[in-house]
């Protein structure tokens, strides 16, 4: 399987836009192949190069997309939702995230934080 995090130079997880890194855990040759994000400051460009290297899953925290990257990718790759800050995390308990891989996220997952205000 091949699985995208996105993460800064000190391996902290990031938002898409945010991320200095695109890495692609490779389990088959147990490795992380490491590429400089040429979308950073967009999700959407972000997403664009994520799709580009035909990954199965991209690892994600609450944030981490936006309705555009999201709907850009639903269909085309699955997501594993995750509370870890930093890619060795995510590493360590990559058997026990893929449990939770899912084909669709909930909303709040990948909502513009704008939305999330109610006012009464």
């Amino acid at each position: 399987m091949r699985i995208v995090v996105t993460y800064d130079k000190e391996f902290n997880l990031k938002p898409l836009d945010e991320a200095e890194i695109i890495g692609l855990i490779d389990e088959e040759k147990k490795e992380v192949e490491q590429y400089e994000n040429p979308g950073i400051g967009s999700k959407e460009m972000t997403m664009d190069a994520i799709l580009s290297l035909n990954p199965d899953a991209i690892v994600v925290s609450k944030g981490f997309l936006c309705p555009g990257s999201y709907m850009m990718s639903y269909g085309r790759i699955k997501y594993i939702p995750t509370e870890f800050k930093t890619l060795n995390d995510v590493l360590n308990h990559l058997e026990e995230l893929k449990k939770n891989m899912k084909e669709e996220l909930e909303e709040d997952m990948y909502a513009e934080e704008h939305m999330h205000h109610r006012f009464y």
